[in-house]
C-alpha cells in the first residue's frame, strides 16, 4: 500500500512539475512573441511617419521645380506602393518582410532622387520649409534604422527561445515559428563610387 501511494505521489509530482515547466516556457514564448509584434509596430510607425512627410516635401519641391515632374511622380508612386504593402505582425516571414523591404527601398531611392533636385534650384535649397522637411526626413531615416535594429534584436531573442532545447518541443507543440530579420539591401556591401 505504501509503495503504491509513493508511486502515485511521484507520478503526480512529475506531472505537476511538467505542467509548470510547459506553462512557464509557453508564457515566456508568448511574451517574446508580443515583444516582436510591438517592435514591428514601431518599425511600421516610423515608416508611416516618413510616408506622411513625403506629400509636404513633394508640394514644396513642386513649387520650385515644376519641370521635374517625372521625379515627383516617381516619389508619389513609390510612396503609394510602400504604403499598400503591409505585413501581419503574427506572420513575419522572410518573404513578406522582403516584399515590404523592397517597397521601402524603392521609396528611399525615389526620395534620394528628389532630394538631389535641390542642387539645381538655389531658391529651393534656401527655402526654410524644405530645410525643415529635409531635417525631419533625415531624423526619420535614423529612427527607421534604430527601430529596425530593435526589431532584429527582438526577433533574435524570440528565434533563439523557440530553437533552444527542450523549449523547442513546446514551441513546435504550440506552433511558434521563426520570425524574419531585416537584412541589408542587395549591393549594400559595395561602397558607392565618389567622383570629384
Amino acid at each position: 500500500m505504501k509503495k503504491g501511494l509513493i508511486t502515485i505521489l511521484v507520478i503526480a509530482a512529475i506531472a505537476v512539475g511538467g505542467f509548470i515547466w510547459v506553462k512557464n516556457v509557453y508564457n515566456q514564448m508568448v511574451v517574446s512573441d508580443e515583444n516582436v509584434q510591438a517592435t514591428w509596430s514601431q518599425v511600421e510607425n516610423v515608416y508611416q511617419r516618413r510616408a506622411d512627410l513625403i506629400p509636404n516635401l513633394v508640394a514644396t519641391v513642386k513649387g520650385y521645380a515644376e519641370h521635374e515632374s517625372s521625379t515627383l511622380e516617381s516619389v508619389i508612386a513609390a510612396r503609394a506602393k510602400a504604403t499598400q504593402i503591409t505585413v501581419d505582425p503574427a506572420n513575419l516571414t522572410e518573404e513578406s518582410l522582403a516584399r515590404f523591404n523592397e517597397a521601402q527601398g524603392e521609396l528611399s531611392s525615389a526620395l534620394g532622387r528628389l532630394l538631389l533636385i535641390q542642387e539645381n534650384y538655389p531658391d529651393l535649397k534656401a527655402n526654410q520649409q524644405f530645410i525643415e522637411l529635409q531635417a525631419q526626413l533625415e531624423g526619420t531615416e535614423n529612427r527607421i534604422t534604430t527601430e529596425r535594429m530593435k526589431y532584429n534584436e527582438a526577433a533574435k531573442n524570440f528565434n533563439t527561445g523557440i530553437r533552444r532545447f527542450p523549449d523547442n518541443i513546446v514551441a513546435s507543440l504550440f506552433g511558434f515559428e521563426k520570425k524574419a530579420y531585416f537584412e541589408a539591401q542587395a549591393g549594400a556591401e559595395t561602397a558607392p563610387k565618389v567622383e570629384f
